[in-house]
C-alpha cells in the first residue's frame, strides 16, 4: 500500500507526457460520450483503476462532496487506490453539451455484496473538451436523506 501511495504522489511529476499520451482522444462531443465517461468512472472506482481516473479528471479538478468537503484530483486518486467492495449503480443520467463545455447530472447508489447501502447521492459533473477528450474539472454531490430504520 505504501508503494502505491508513493507512486500516486510522484506519478504526475514523473510522467505528464506519458499520462496524457495514454488517455483516449477523439472522443465525440455529445451527451452519449459523457454518459459513457460516467460509467467508466464508476467502473474505474470499483476496479481501483487509477490510470482511467487520471484520464477523466483534469489537473485542476475539485469535488465538493456530500459533507461539503473539497477534494482535489490527487485526493480522489489516493482514495480510489484503496476503494474496495462497493459497486456504484448509476441512474437518472442527464447529459448536456454546449460546444467545449458539458455537464452531467445523475444519481449514484452504493451497493455491496450484501445489498444497497443507505448511501445515495445526486451528482453533477462539469466537463471541458480539450486535447481531444472530455476532462472533468468540477464535481458536486448531495446526499439523499437516509431512510428511518
Amino acid at each position: 500500500m505504501k508503494q502505491l501511495l508513493w507512486l500516486l504522489l510522484w506519478l504526475p511529476l514523473m510522467c505528464p507526457a506519458f499520462c496524457a499520451a495514454a488517455c483516449p482522444t477523439g472522443q465525440a462531443k455529445n451527451e452519449a460520450a459523457l454518459v459513457l465517461i460516467e460509467q467508466t468512472w464508476a467502473r474505474a472506482l470499483e476496479e481501483q483503476d487509477v490510470q482511467a481516473l487520471m484520464c477523466i479528471l483534469a489537473d485542476e479538478f475539485e469535488d465538493a462532496g456530500p459533507t461539503g468537503a473539497l477534494a482535489d484530483k490527487h485526493t480522489i486518486l489516493v482514495r480510489a487506490a484503496d476503494h474496495k467492495g462497493v459497486y456504484h449503480e448509476l441512474s437518472e443520467l442527464h447529459a448536456h453539451v454546449f460546444g467545449d463545455f458539458g455537464y452531467i447530472r445523475g444519481v449514484a447508489t452504493a451497493i455491496t455484496a450484501h445489498g444497497p447501502l443507505n448511501n445515495k447521492v445526486r451528482f453533477t459533473d462539469v466537463y471541458v473538451y480539450r486535447d481531444g477528450r472530455w476532462q472533468c474539472v468540477a464535481a458536486h454531490e448531495s446526499s439523499f436523506p437516509r431512510p428511518n430504520t
